[in-house]
């Protein structure tokens, strides 16, 4: 069988195959909660084959949104209708999974198609957080400085959402550490100027995510995976890099996480990304072979031979893909034909299977 289409167990959890539902925020939520669109946006992608279904990035408190119409998990009330998103997920062979989030700095904008812009306090902005009152960029609302008590609020928090997630049927977990967002913030030597025990070395940056993985996982238990999205380079000369990246993985490998999904940049403006097809790849081999963790490769992967041959040079274990599944919601059908695959359609659609 072609490696894309060959089950991974994780823990207690099996994905019937390596392809993944990227975390694409939809900026379509009231006040936090999941609509129709959720559940027909996630649901379609089950139906149409893939293995592991995220979330958008989901907040796990109201001020960590990046915007109003945010997906939020921060209130018992958000987990009735999640439960019924992970129940059709399930129902249709997939494994829902779900992105905790904080936005940081970057909270408190528009969504991108209102104009994407920071939001003034008198049109329903909010005090935006982070390590240092540092702005993103020149312009920006100055974020508050975190105390070590917004720091300790800020972990409890994540954990509460987590054990809410767990009530509401997920069964996969991912820290959201990357693109600039509040986690990636602390991690960084550019926007991370504290002197206290979650600034200065590495090992003060990294400690905040060190704290929220061993709460989520105490949150989660020892069964469910526990994944961590990184930015494992910020593509500006000073900041996080690869080896930091390699030297976070191995503590995080420590720490009971099971996979690293390797994105990169989104922390500066300054950032220079070398943006072409597969041109994240390189950075999930390279922390997969120097740290043995399982590794989620992303990044404008678009086609089945792509994935494939990620898998069969060792370069990660899992695909995960989002523009295309905007573009193709049942790709992993089509990706199954196109590599000779035979796999079981929706009996709903049995009809249409091309032999």
């Amino acid at each position: 069988m072609a490696l894309l289409f060959e089950p991974l167990k994780i823990r207690d959890v099996t994905l019937k195959n390596r392809i993944v539902v990227s975390p694409m925020c939809q900026y379509s939520s009231v006040d936090g909660f999941a609509t129709n669109w959720h559940l027909v946006h996630l649901g379609s992608r089950a139906v149409g084959g893939a293995g592991l279904v995220f979330t958008e990035a989901t907040a796990v408190c109201a001020e960590g949104r990046i915007t109003p119409d945010d997906l939020g998990i921060w209130k018992n009330e958000h987990i009735i209708f999640l439960k019924k998103i992970t129940g059709f997920i399930k129902e249709n062979g997939a494994i829902a999974g779900i992105q905790l989030a904080h936005a940081g700095r970057k909270a408190s904008h528009l969504s991108p198609w209102k104009g994407r812009v920071p939001l003034t306090k008198d049109k329903g902005g909010w005090q935006t957080v982070a390590p240092s009152a540092i702005p993103f960029k020149e312009g920006d609302p100055l974020p508050q400085e975190m105390s070590v008590e917004d720091i300790k609020k800020l972990v409890k928090d994540f954990a509460d959402a987590a054990q809410r997630a767990t009530q509401a049927g997920f069964q996969v977990f991912e820290i959201h550490g990357a693109h600039g967002y509040l986690i990636n913030e602390f991690l960084s030597p550019l926007s991370n100027h504290r002197q206290d025990e979650y600034g200065g070395s590495f090992e003060n940056r990294v400690r905040l995510l060190v704290e929220i993985t061993k709460e989520m996982r105490v949150a989660i238990g020892e069964k469910a995976p526990l994944f961590v999205r990184i930015s494992a380079t910020g593509w500006v000369k000073g900041g996080w890099d690869e080896n930091d990246s390699i030297k976070l993985a191995k503590i995080l490998k420590d720490q009971r996480v099971d996979v690293i999904d390797c994105s990169s940049g989104g922390n500066s403006p300054a950032q220079k990304i070398p943006v072409g097809p597969l041109y994240q790849v390189p950075l999930a081999e390279k922390i997969k072979k120097e740290t043995g963790i399982l590794t989620a490769a992303v990044g404008l992967i678009t086609s089945a031979n792509e994935g494939e041959e990620i898998l069969r040079e060792h370069k990660a274990d899992l695909i995960v893909m989002a523009r295309q599944f905007l573009r193709e919601p049942y790709f992993p059908l089509h990706a199954a034909r196109e590599l000779a695959v035979d796999i079981t359609w929706p009996p709903q659609y049995e009809r249409a299977k091309l032999k």
